[in-house]
């Protein structure tokens, strides 16, 4: 900005007449520059002054609810890891329980020692079998025998001989017999030895919900035996269902 310099009386006389000089720049804050430095600072008053204001009751209210939601989502998470937490227990307490029953059958059925004599007495029972019923056929031939030379002979010596022999082979049928009682006691012992591991295994079923709820893991069943195999079964308990009696035999040739 360009600003007119007075001359004084005194410089005149001194030093005679000069030209005045038109005007003088001074280095001066521009307008421009003061003009934008009073609108920042009005700016920053405006700033303190709103922030200094209490928040109105809407943003109050907000708050709050956003607050209220959170907590809702959180105390709902926590049911759900209280509800999995006794899930988690039921399964822990089910397992515990399985190992338990497991260690039962372990200790008293599925070990070395006991498995050995289940297998013993069941061979012992068929070796027993087989025995008898070899003495026992063995001993009818003898008396099929000694009755065919019993009806050719007339010598009483001779008749009484074959008399005594026939006697002989019968008791020795009637002792061959004998095998049955020992055959049920051992079977009976197998036969204790198998329930007893049924109930643990019943008892395992239940812990996990019980046979249905066993089914639906149950794998389905292959029979990779060739035609003529599955038609041999084996002889039928009564009360099977599935067989033909010889009833239904007969009435395929009526």
């Amino acid at each position: 900005m360009a600003v007119h310099r007075k001359r004084f009386r005194v410089e005149e006389a001194v030093v005679g007449e000069m030209p005045i000089p038109e005007a003088i720049d001074e280095a001066l804050p521009m307008h421009s520059e003061i003009m934008a430095e009073l609108r920042a600072i009005r700016a920053q008053m405006a700033r303190s002054s709103h922030a200094a204001l209490p928040p109105s009751e809407s943003v109050v209210a907000q708050e709050v609810a956003e607050t209220r939601a959170m907590l809702e989502t959180y105390r709902a998470q926590i049911e759900q890891c209280e509800k999995l937490k006794v899930e988690l227990d039921l399964i822990h307490d089910a397992i515990n329980r399985t190992k338990r029953e497991i260690a039962v059958l372990h200790g008293k059925s599925f070990n070395g020692e006991e498995m050995a004599k289940v297998n013993g007495e069941l061979g012992a029972v068929v070796g027993g079998t087989e025995q008898a019923t070899q003495q026992i056929l063995e001993a009818a031939e003898s008396i099929d025998q000694a009755a065919s030379a019993l009806s050719k002979v007339d010598s009483v010596d001779q008749q009484k001989r074959l008399s005594d022999d026939i006697q002989e082979r019968v008791i020795s049928i009637f002792e061959a017999c004998n095998f049955q009682d020992l055959t049920g006691q051992r079977i009976s012992k197998v036969m204790g030895t198998m329930k007893f591991i049924e109930q643990h295994i019943n008892a395992m079923m239940d812990i996990w919900g019980g046979v249905d709820a066993i089914k639906a893991h149950t794998p389905p069943i292959v029979d990779t035996r060739d035609e003529d195999a599955k038609l041999l079964n084996g002889p039928k308990l009564a009360g099977d269902v599935g067989h033909a009696s010889q009833d239904d035999i007969d009435a395929l040739f009526d």
